[in-house]
C-alpha cells in the first residue's frame, strides 16, 4: 500500500468540494496524474493488486477530506467565498509550470496544440453557469435518483480532467447543495447511488483519458492546460469590494501559488 497516498488523496478531496476546482488538478501538482489514470484503468488487468494498492489510499484520503473538510467549505464558500476562490486561483495559476513541463514547450509544441489550448479555454467559457439558488432537494422520488445516479456519471468525468471540477457540475445541474448536504448529515442513501454513478464515469472516463494520453500525450495535456486556464474565468468572483478584502485576497492568492510550488517541488 502507498500510504503517503492518504495525504495526496486529501488534498484531492478538498479540491472536489469546491465548484471549479478539480481533482486531477490537484493529481497533475502531485505528479500523480498519470499513474492515476493507468491505475483506475488497470483495475481489470492482471496487475490488479497494484493498481489496487495505489488507489485504496487515494481514496481514503479523498473520502477522509470530503466527510472532514464539507462543512468548513461549505463555511468558507458561503461566508468569504472571495477570498476562497481567490487561494484557489492561486492554486491553479501555480500548477500551470508543471503542466507546461508536461509538454516540453521547447521541443514538442506545434501550431495545432495552441489550437487545442484555444479550444480548451473556448470550452470553458461556453459551459453554462450554475444557478445562484442551488436549494437542497427534499422530495424524493424515483426520477429524483435517476437524477443523482446520472450527476454521478458525469461529475466523475470531471473529476479526473484537470481544470473541470465535478462539484461545478453538480452546481450546474442543481444537486451541489444536496449532494454536499448529504455528506454533512452522512445520508448514505444519496451517498450510495450518486457514488456508483461516479465509479461508473470514473472507469469509463480513465479508459479515455489513458489512451488520449498513451497515443496522443502533447496534445491531450495541450488541450488540458486550455482547460485549467478558462477554469479561472469561470471562478473567478469578481474584484474585492474593498481595500481590506483586497488585500486579503492578494495575500491568499499568493499563498495559493506558495502551496502550489511546494506541493509540485516535494513530488517532482
Amino acid at each position: 500500500m502507498e500510504w503517503k497516498n492518504i495525504y495526496r488523496g486529501m488534498a484531492m478531496g478538498v479540491s472536489d468540494i469546491v465548484p471549479g476546482v478539480s481533482g486531477g488538478t490537484i493529481a497533475v501538482i502531485l505528479g500523480i496524474y498519470d499513474q492515476f489514470i493507468a491505475s483506475i484503468n488497470g483495475l481489470f488487468s492482471k496487475d490488479w493488486k497494484r493498481h489496487l494498492a495505489f488507489l485504496i489510499p487515494l481514496a481514503l484520503g479523498m473520502g477522509i477530506a470530503i466527510v472532514l473538510f464539507s462543512h468548513v467549505m461549505k463555511w468558507l464558500l458561503n461566508h468569504h467565498d472571495k477570498v476562497t476562490f481567490y487561494f484557489f486561483i492561486g492554486l491553479i495559476v501555480g500548477i500551470l509550470p508543471y503542466l507546461f513541463r508536461e509538454v516540453r514547450v521547447e521541443k514538442e509544441l506545434e501550431w495545432y496544440h495552441f489550437l487545442l489550448m484555444l479550444a480548451g479555454i473556448i470550452g470553458m467559457f461556453l459551459l453554462p453557469e450554475g444557478p445562484k439558488e442551488n436549494a437542497i432537494i427534499t422530495d424524493f422520488q424515483f426520477s429524483t435518483y435517476v437524477l443523482l445516479f446520472i450527476s454521478g456519471i458525469l461529475a466523475s468525468a470531471a473529476m479526473i480532467l484537470p481544470g473541470i471540477s465535478g462539484s461545478f457540475v453538480f452546481l450546474v445541474i442543481g444537486v451541489y447543495e444536496t449532494i454536499i448536504h448529504a455528506v454533512s448529515a452522512m445520508n448514505i442513501k444519496i451517498l450510495f447511488i450518486a457514488a456508483c454513478g461516479i465509479v461508473i464515469g470514473i472507469i469509463f472516463m480513465s479508459k479515455l483519458i489513458h489512451y488520449a494520453l498513451k497515443y496522443y500525450r502533447t496534445a491531450t495535456f495541450s488541450f488540458l492546460i486550455g482547460l485549467v486556464i478558462g477554469s479561472i474565468y469561470k471562478i473567478f468572483p469578481g474584484w474585492s469590494d474593498s481595500f481590506g478584502q483586497l488585500f486579503i485576497s492578494v495575500i491568499v492568492f499568493a499563498a495559493g501559488l506558495v502551496v502550489a510550488y511546494g506541493l509540485g517541488k516535494i513530488e517532482h
